[in-house]
C-alpha cells in the first residue's frame, strides 16, 4: 500500500504550481517601461491578476488611469485591464508580499567607465527581500552578464529576507526580447528563453510563461539564459559595425552601400542583411556587448572583435558630422551660426523611445562647433531627462513648416510619417543617414 506525500514543502510546491497553472497565481511586475509594460498586458490579458511595481509616482497614477505613456502600447487594452480589475499599478513595494510570482524588468545600464550598472537589480532586490514569502517565484528579465541571478540577485534575497533561493523560493532568468512596434513579432510570439538552477523554478517559470508565450525554450541555467541575450545583442552590434566600416570605405570609392546591400540581399543563402546608420540606439545594442567584455576580463580574456565594433559603431555619429560640415562648406556656409534642423530623435523609426538615440550626440557634436541645432520627430514633443545629456531636458521640437529657414535638414531617423519628397524641396540641403530618399532625384542629397 502507498503512503502519500504530506511533506509541507512538497504540498506547498504542488499548491503554487497549481496556482499558476490555474491562473491563480498573484502576478507582480516591477519596472512599468518597455519591458514591463507590455508583459502586464500579457498576463492580464491571460486572466492573471497583475500588480505592477514602479519608483515613479506620475507613471503609476496614468497607468491606474488606464493611460499608456509609450505611444506602441494602445490605452485601450490597459483601460479594459483597469476596468476589470486585472490591473493596478503602486508605489508601495510592500505589496510584494500579497504575490505568488515576481518579475523584475528594471534598467541595467552602463556607468561612466563604461561597465555593468547593477545599482537597479541591487536595489530592487533590497527593497524586495524584507516582503519575500516562502514558495514565492522571482524571476529577472534585465540583461545582464552571464551570473548576476546567481552572484547579485540571489545574495541580495537571501541577506534580506533570510530565506535561501531554490528552497524556501524560487529564482529563474528569462531576458526580455522586445523590439518596440515590432508589427510582425509581439511579446507572445516571440520565443522566451528561461533558465532556472533547480528543476521546480524551471517548471514554475516554464509553466508561468507558456500561459500567454506560444513557445518558450528552456536552458540549463541562469548563466546560459543570461550568456544567450548577450550573444543576440553581440551579433547585431558586430554586424551592424561591419556594414557601418563600409559604408565609409564604399562611399570614399563613390559606391552606394545601400545598392550593395539590395544587390548582394538576393543571394538565398549565407547571407543576411545588416543596414548602416548615423550610430546605435535603444536599451540593447549599445550598452549588452559591454556586459560581456567586462565579465569576460574577470576570465582574463580580451574581447577585441567585440570591441572593435563597439568604437566603430561609436564613432559614427562623429562621421555624420563631417558630412554634414562638408555640405555646408559646399554651399559656402560656415559651421559656426548655421542652423541645423534634425529630423527623427527616437532611435528607430515610428516609436517615441529615444534611449541611447545617436541624435543625442550628433546634437552635442554639432553645437560645440557652433552650430544653432534643432529638432522635429513627430513622436517626441520635447526630450526629457537624461542624464548623459542633462542640457537638452525640456528641448521642445520645431514646426516642419519652419524647414526652409534651416541652412541644412539631417534625417536621423526614417519615420513613416514624414513626406520626404516634401522634405527635400522645402529643404536647402539634406544628409541622409537612412536611405529615405533613395527614390527622391536631387543634387541636395547627401547620403551619411
Amino acid at each position: 500500500m502507498c503512503r502519500k506525500n504530506t511533506d509541507p514543502i512538497s504540498i506547498m510546491r504542488k499548491m503554487l504550481l497549481e496556482q499558476i497553472k490555474q491562473k491563480q497565481a498573484r502576478i507582480g511586475i516591477i519596472g512599468l517601461g518597455y519591458v514591463g509594460l507590455p508583459l502586464v498586458i500579457e498576463f492580464g490579458r491571460a486572466g492573471f491578476q497583475v500588480m505592477g511595481l514602479d519608483i515613479d509616482p506620475a507613471k503609476v497614477d496614468q497607468l491606474n488611469q488606464g493611460e499608456s505613456y509609450i505611444k506602441h502600447i494602445p490605452s485601450k487594452t490597459l483601460r479594459e485591464l483597469v476596468e476589470q480589475k486585472k490591473f493596478k499599478a503602486t508605489t508601495d513595494f510592500s505589496a510584494v508580499s500579497n504575490l505568488e510570482c515576481v518579475l523584475i524588468c528594471v534598467p541595467t545600464p552602463l556607468n561612466s567607465n563604461r561597465e555593468p550598472d547593477m545599482s537597479f537589480i541591487v536595489s530592487t532586490a533590497q527593497t524586495i527581500a524584507p516582503h519575500l514569502k516562502k514558495e514565492q517565484m522571482v524571476v529577472l528579465e534585465s540583461t545582464t552578464y552571464p551570473g548576476t541571478t546567481r552572484d547579485v540577485l540571489i545574495p541580495e534575497l537571501e541577506s534580506g529576507s533570510g530565506l535561501k533561493a531554490n528552497q524556501d523560493f524560487f529564482v529563474a532568468y528569462s531576458p526580455e526580447r522586445e523590439d518596440p512596434n515590432n508589427r510582425d513579432f509581439s511579446t507572445s510570439t516571440i520565443p522566451k528563453v528561461i533558465g532556472a538552477d533547480s528543476e521546480y523554478a524551471m517548471e514554475c517559470a516554464n509553466t508561468l510563461y507558456l500561459s500567454f508565450i506560444n513557445k518558450t525554450v528552456p536552458v540549463s541555467s541562469t548563466e546560459t539564459a543570461e550568456a544567450t541575450k548577450l550573444m543576440e545583442n553581440i551579433f547585431r552590434s558586430v554586424n551592424i559595425a561591419l556594414v557601418n566600416e563600409l559604408k565609409v570605405i564604399f562611399d570614399k570609392m563613390g559606391i552606394d552601400i545601400w545598392e550593395v546591400i539590395q544587390a548582394a540581399s538576393t543571394k538565398p543563402f549565407g547571407y543576411m542583411p545588416f543596414y548602416p546608420g548615423p550610430g546605435l540606439g535603444g536599451h540593447c545594442i549599445p550598452i549588452d556587448p559591454f556586459y560581456l567584455t567586462w565579465k569576460a576580463r574577470e576570465f582574463g580574456i580580451t574581447t577585441r572583435f567585440i570591441e572593435l565594433a563597439g568604437e566603430i559603431n561609436v564613432g559614427m555619429p562623429e562621421y555624420v558630422v563631417t558630412k554634414i560640415l562638408l555640405g555646408l562648406n559646399q554651399k559656402g556656409i560656415s559651421v559656426k551660426g548655421s542652423r541645423v534642423l534634425i529630423l527623427g530623435f527616437a532611435y528607430k523609426k515610428n516609436i517615441d523611445d529615444d534611449r541611447e538615440s545617436p541624435s543625442y550626440k550628433i546634437m552635442e557634436l554639432l553645437l560645440q562647433y557652433g552650430a544653432e541645432v534643432e529638432f522635429h520627430d513627430p513622436y517626441i514633443e520635447s526630450i526629457g531627462t537624461k542624464r548623459e545629456y542633462p542640457q537638452f531636458t525640456g528641448k521642445k521640437r520645431v514646426s516642419l513648416e519652419s524647414i526652409s529657414q534651416f541652412d541644412i535638414t539631417v534625417i536621423l531617423t526614417d519615420h513613416s510619417d514624414y513626406d520626404y519628397e516634401a522634405i527635400v524641396k522645402q529643404s536647402r540641403l539634406v544628409v541622409d543617414t537612412r536611405n529615405a530618399c533613395a527614390q527622391i532625384k536631387s543634387d541636395k542629397i547627401i547620403k551619411a
